[in-house]
């Protein structure tokens, strides 16, 4: 899917499957962004203590390619895509008590309309010392800005932890994971206290916009991405960040 085509993947629905195998076609052609989904799979693979002989669970995982990084993590949606592994749904998890190293989640925490069941699952299902290792997005004076002004999904800071609709991409909450970690840290903490804040790293200020995402056309060219990076790694902070590595680890 070329870059002029983008525009044609509006004539899917968000919530259809059609949508996604498409958003996964311009992840593939945009070497720019493919660049950063790249990067954080690499980010991911070392915060989620990563190794071929343990058990790691995507999910989520879309028209992802988490696979390129990690060929064993069971890739998990709550549709029937094609090249992934099995349909799961966060709040019903289908494995035994302690038997997960880690769970994986890309831009998914911030689309659960029950959060808190997503919690307990974790909690039954991941190993003593396992993680959920996240990159969501993240509330700071430049990512408000933006999601608020550019970006169709609602960014709700005042908000509580439920998102009022059960489709799975169209309903979300982008301050979702500011919510739980920051804001509300004391409740998690007190709500779930076998699951311990181990991490927060803020990440991509400003590449992700440049790449256009999965929905505009992108405004560099391919060449700049090392350039791009050093000034994303220079400028990433709690004031600046879009995004963040979140990593949760069972006591």
């Amino acid at each position: 899917m070329s870059f002029l085509k983008i525009k044609d993947i509006n004539k899917f629905e968000l919530d259809s499957i059609e949508r996604t195998i498409a958003h996964g076609n311009v992840i593939q052609n945009k070497k720019f962004l493919k660049s950063i989904y790249t990067e954080w799979y690499k980010k991911i693979k070392i915060l989620a203590c990563y190794d071929s002989t343990g058990k790691f669970l995507e999910l989520g995982s879309g028209s992802g390619f988490i696979k390129e990084e990690m060929p064993n993590v069971i890739t998990s949606d709550v549709f029937c895509i094609p090249r992934v592994d099995r349909v799961i749904f966060a709040n019903s998890l289908p494995f035994n008590n302690n038997s997960i190293d880690s769970i994986i989640m890309v831009d998914v925490l911030h689309h659960l309309y029950d959060v808190r069941s997503f919690f307990l699952e974790a909690d039954r299902s991941l190993k003593h010392g396992g993680r959920i290792v996240m990159s969501e997005p993240w509330n700071s004076i430049w990512s408000k800005f933006i999601y608020r002004n550019f970006h169709h999904e609602p960014f709700e800071t005042h908000s509580n932890w439920e998102v009022n609709d059960v489709r799975p991409l169209s309903s979300a909450n982008g301050a979702l994971p500011w919510i739980i970690f920051e804001r509300d840290k004391l409740i998690f903490e007190s709500e779930f206290p076998n699951l311990s804040i181990e991490k927060i790293e803020f990440h991509t200020p400003f590449r992700y916009l440049l790449s256009g995402g999965v929905s505009i056309k992108q405004m560099v060219p391919n060449f700049s991405f090392s350039f791009f990076s050093k000034i994303d790694n220079i400028c990433a902070s709690k004031l600046f960040s879009m995004f963040a590595y979140i990593v949760i680890r069972k006591k």
